[in-house]
């Protein structure tokens, strides 16, 4: 028996208060947009305007002869590799001979005032010759005739499903949908402060999501030894996936190495919207095969995913979207083609859900679609092919461990239904916070309508396909004024999820001590992965209990002979272990027949969405929203609850208000006043029910919970309007003359 007792108080499964959380909440929070220094001087992108255009010729003289102007720099003064990427590198340091989107970086300044930078860059003469932009994704994979965004050609990946040959059946439903461009709309824009150092390295605090990935990118292209390349943690507001991609870090490098001066950048939000990837637009077409029962016999379909004009982790997410294209969903035949193509439309990458958000809307549409045909309810249908423990993915993975979509359908279709709006004020006029289009008065109840709709998703958990998917922690306990102390280092993000807290609360769940500081994130400890693909509980967690159990097992050695935790620590010092931890192997789908154990863990979310339309003006207020998740194990119940919030309102806002509008490789709304994001009074009440039926592979037997949410909000948001309407509605965002018009 440890001579240690495991503590519970402020451990894992209690709502655990985050040490951020009263910082951000009073405005008192450091983000990486407040970095300050004395003598920095502050550093500027300027970006093309052109989509698709050769650069003829840059000159810098204007800008240059300025006051206040330290630097101009162009793709000339790159002092190492000229390219970087995170699966290819694909994209300049700052364009070389050609742009390709809109925004592109072509050369930088920096300046003693901001204002001042942005003068010179607006100084800066580039003769472009126009050439015609390649936007529209299905000519760039299948017309032989269209231009090349890049020389190794425009599809990025292109993987097939392929299983069983029998595509027939009595009841078949076939239909073409779309998801819009949209944006991760985090509210901390991009910024950061490079600082050079006395040994001829940088140290930049940045903002990101994968400090050792920044990194293993920015060193080859400032000619650096990746140890003269240090990163700090600066403080993160929001990511989704955006940061996970470069922005200006190497661009902020370049500028502190050339000028001898610490250099700071900050994007505004119209540069944020073009400074980062987005979520892949998509164009699927789907054909669903059943018995007259409902039962699935096959499915086809085609994912097409627009990249944009480069790489980013476009790949990954065409795999996601092609092994996770039927959803929970038991089918013995399926025909999946799914690609990844290049655009000059602005780059996408990682963004919440991660390829399975766009075929989640697909293949529920259909589900929809089916259980018309067969003349039964939406729940049921989806309950006659769920999946559960022992079933098999298209790609032949089976599911061993705990997946009772079936129950989590059956008990969200329990919960009771919100009651009708109440329309009078009390003073027998119509209460409008009740109606579509609220305190706008555009309506009085004429032409409202309401709606039920349900979506179902399944969402991989960790990094897929053979990735060496991994985290590491180190854990020291000391004496500190008397009292054991505990200090957890890992290189983890903290972009708003929670991950401090977990930290901390595993920590004293395994060590007992009360006292617990989570060290700021940075490269000196060893990489701990992304923040993203709702990994890091599950791998930073890991990491952080081995090196816990590390450490106590040295601890009760030295406590054997019955001494005091403080007398051990006073004899032996501190006590300090590193620990990495991958969770077990994965493995890439066959790259033509897309079979292979490609997911680590699979997490499941069900939602019910009632809302009420204005069908004669096309408005759309959400009443509730009700969902079912299976978490595994709860850590903390706040923060899930939380993330479960957070999850439903970002695809709420993709199901009716959130697209970025490109129009021949233009962005035309790159702000908050046109690029729309719910708000308090868009976000309706939740019902919600955490299920724990914990995962036998995983630390605590926990599932990994921030993105399955996104995915099944966006269809039950969708059925939901269509129900009311009686529209079909194949695109998303559905817009208000989507419905007025064709009511």
């Amino acid at each position: 028996m440890s001579g240690i007792e495991t503590r519970q108080s402020l451990g894992v499964g209690e709502s655990v208060l985050r040490p951020d959380g009263t910082l951000k909440v009073t405005g008192e929070f450091a983000y990486s947009s407040d970095l300050y220094l004395a003598d920095m001087v502050w550093g500027v992108t300027l970006r093309s305007p052109h989509p698709s255009a050769w650069i003829r010729s840059i000159d810098v003289g204007p800008a240059l002869a300025m006051p206040g102007v330290y630097a101009v720099l162009t793709h000339e003064d790159v002092p190492g590799e000229k390219f970087y990427g995170l699966e290819h590198r694909d994209q300049p340091v700052l364009a070389i001979d050609q742009v390709r989107y809109q925004g592109e970086p072509v050369a930088l300044v920096a300046a003693d005032h901001p204002e001042r930078a942005r003068r010179a860059a607006a100084a800066v003469v580039v003769e472009y010759e126009v050439r015609e932009a390649v936007t529209d994704p299905r000519r760039a994979a299948f017309d032989a005739s269209c231009p090349a965004v890049q020389e190794r050609g425009n599809v990025l990946r292109h993987q097939p499903v392929r299983v069983g040959s029998v595509f027939e059946a009595p009841v078949v439903v076939t239909g073409d949908y779309e998801v819009g461009m949209q944006d991760q709309a985090f509210l901390g824009p991009e910024s950061g402060l490079a600082v050079p150092a006395e040994d001829g390295g940088v140290d930049l605090y940045i903002a990101t999501q994968w400090l050792h990935a920044d990194r293993r990118q920015i060193a080859p292209c400032l000619g650096l030894p990746e140890e003269k390349v240090r990163l700090s943690l600066a403080g993160v507001g929001g990511a989704f996936g955006a940061r996970e991609d470069l922005s200006m870090q190497v661009h902020a490098c370049m500028l502190a190495l050339r000028t001898g001066r610490p250099v700071k950048i900050i994007y505004n939000r119209e540069e944020s919207f073009y400074g980062h990837v987005h979520r892949h637009p998509a164009r699927m077409r789907y054909e669903h095969g059943a018995t007259r029962e409902g039962r699935l016999l096959y499915v086809k379909a085609e994912i097409l995913l627009d990249g944009g004009a480069y790489c980013s982790t476009s790949p990954a997410v065409v795999g996601n979207a092609a092994s996770l294209g039927v959803g929970p969903y038991e089918v013995d035949n399926v025909w999946i083609d799914a690609y990844g193509v290049y655009t000059n439309n602005p780059p996408c990458g990682a963004m919440r859900g991660f390829g399975a958000v766009q075929a989640c809307y697909a293949y529920e549409s259909q589900m929809d679609r089916l259980a018309e045909a067969c003349g039964i309810s939406p729940v049921e249908i989806r309950i006659r092919n769920a999946v559960a423990q022992g079933s098999r993915l298209a790609t032949g993975q089976v599911i061993d461990s705990p997946a009772p979509l079936a129950e989590m359908l059956a008990e969200l279709a329990a919960m009771p239904l919100p009651a009708a709006p109440e329309t009078s004020d009390g003073a027998g006029g119509t209460d409008l916070l009740n109606m579509p289009g609220g305190i706008s008065q555009t309506t009085h109840g004429e032409g409202v309508r309401r709606g039920v709709g349900y979506g179902v998703g399944i969402k991989n958990i960790c990094f897929s396909e053979g990735f060496d998917d991994h985290s590491t922690a180190r854990v020291r306990v000391e004496l500190i004024g008397g009292e054991p102390h505990v200090l957890v280092h890992t290189a983890a993000a903290e972009v708003g999820q929670g991950l401090l807290t977990i930290q901390e609360q595993i920590a004293r769940t395994e060590l007992g001590i009360d006292t617990v500081t989570v060290a700021r994130a940075d490269t000196s400890v060893g990489s701990a992965g992304s923040s993203s693909a709702s990994r890091q509980s599950y791998v930073t967690g890991g990491a952080v209990r081995a090196a816990c159990q590390a450490v106590r097992e040295r601890l009760d050695k030295l406590r054997a002979d019955g001494s005091s935790l403080a007398r051990a620590l006073e004899v032996a010092g501190a006590v300090e272990e590193t620990r990495e931890y991958r969770h077990r192997p994965t493995f890439p789908l066959d790259p033509l027949t897309g079979q292979g154990d490609s997911h680590t863990q699979l997490a499941l979310c069900v939602h019910r969405a009632v809302v009420d339309v204005d069908v004669e003006l096309g408005l759309v207020k959400v009443v509730e929203l009700a969902a079912v998740q299976d978490v595994g194990r709860i850590m903390n119940p706040l923060a899930l609850e939380g993330q479960i919030h957070g999850g439903s309102a970002q695809g709420l806002g993709l199901a009716l208000m959130e697209e970025i509008q490109v129009q021949d490789g233009v962005v035309r709304n790159p702000s908050f006043t046109d690029y729309l994001i719910p708000t308090i009074l868009d976000m309706p009440p939740m019902r919600v029910s955490i299920l724990e039926n914990p995962d036998p592979h995983a630390p605590y037997g926990l599932r990994g919970a921030g993105e399955p949410p996104t995915l099944s909000s966006t269809p039950a948001v969708a059925a939901a309007v269509r129900a009311a309407t009686g529209l079909p509605l194949p695109r998303v965002p559905i817009r208000p003359h989507d419905i007025a018009l064709k009511g």
